[in-house]
């Protein structure tokens, strides 16, 4: 369930002013982290705080990213090697959090949202920053992971030691380390002083304050087109993710293969394009946008209820769009002619 790609961007409204000459309080800088780029937008700090900010904030996420990675030597990969021969596991405190967030999380969305499932992301080859090529998995091996049936439900965490019941479980984060990761990134912002910023990393994405005397503004991409589709401004403190079926995906003999597996097929989700969730905290949103997406056009609003999760957007494999009443006060289309919109009480 690994989520990559630039599908929310930030729409900054450049503010007027009587002295149009005098350059705005807005600091801007991108990263190389985490895996992938990671935007950082701050309004109204002084410059050497905002630069300190940014190259604190870089630091911590790499070394999240270094603890929290799936395949390359780190804390979480041992700890897998421990669950998958049956022996416990010490949980490092960089990762005891998240393991915590993520129980919670699939137990809420009934395993929609499912972090065991590392064997399967990798089968799919979906773990590597290189997209996959050539045809799909055998269906033999995805029949037999699918089996085992690995989930958040075989962990059995006592303190800071962890176990599994079922040796096909392998934990990857992918579905919720980088909103985890924003979500740390905020804290450190504010504990510097900092009140109004935007970080996103990848499209998990958390606002906090204002810029200048108006909300943020971000941009949702157009699934399948150029541009923005839509955009929402933000309220104060929120997370706004959007999961995709173009974010990481290959085509073979003209079928496309995109990263978001379901896990109780073991294949990738058919019937939606998109999601589009805005919530408190962009852990929620990452774990929640992917949740809704595997529980599909005919469960997503059970889903969304069990989360807590009251704005939704979701577009179908037919390109139809769906909003939670709440969502259809936030957003504003930005294509010409605006889309026809079904409002759906959750």
């Amino acid at each position: 369930m690994h989520k990559f790609g630039g599908h929310i961007v930030i729409m900054l409204v450049l503010l007027l002013s009587a002295c149009a000459k005098r350059e705005e309080p807005l600091y801007q800088q991108q990263l190389l982290t985490f895996g992938t780029i990671v935007e950082i937008s701050i309004w109204g700090a002084e410059k050497g705080l905002a630069q300190q900010a940014s190259s604190q904030i870089g630091e911590d996420l790499q070394q999240m990213h270094n603890d929290w990675h799936a395949w390359h030597d780190s804390p979480l990969v041992r700890m897998n090697q421990a669950l998958s021969v049956g022996a416990s596991a010490t949980v490092p405190a960089s990762i005891l959090p998240l393991v915590q967030k993520s129980i919670a999380l699939s137990r809420a969305s009934e395993g929609m949202f499912n972090p065991a499932i590392g064997r399967l992301i990798k089968l799919w080859g979906f773990e590597q920053d290189d997209l996959p090529s050539g045809p799909p998995p055998d269906p033999a091996a995805i029949a037999a992971l699918t089996k085992q049936h690995p989930g958040m439900d075989d962990l059995i965490l006592d303190g800071g030691r962890l176990r599994s019941t079922n040796p096909a479980v392998q934990l990857d984060f992918g579905a919720i380390a980088k909103g985890h990761g924003v979500d740390l990134a905020i804290t450190r912002l504010r504990e510097l002083g900092i009140q109004n910023a935007i970080i996103n990393a990848g499209g998990n994405l958390r606002a906090i304050g204002k810029h200048g005397d108006r909300p943020w503004r971000i941009g949702i991409r157009n699934p399948r087109g150029e541009g923005v589709l839509a955009s929402i401004e933000t309220r104060g403190d929120e997370s706004i993710l959007t999961s995709g079926d173009y974010e990481r995906f290959y085509e073979y003999q003209g079928k496309r293969y995109h990263h978001i597996i379901d896990p109780r097929s073991g294949y990738p989700v058919t019937g939606v394009i998109s999601v589009t969730v805005i919530a408190d905290d962009a852990a929620t949103a990452d774990a929640a946008s992917t949740a809704l997406f595997v529980a599909g056009p005919q469960r997503w609003r059970e889903i969304a209820k069990k989360l807590g999760v009251t704005q939704v957007m979701l577009i179908d494999g037919q390109g139809r769009m769906v909003v939670t009443p709440a969502m259809a006060k936030r957003v504003r289309f930005e294509v010409d002619p605006s889309p026809k919109v079904t409002v759906a009480p959750l």
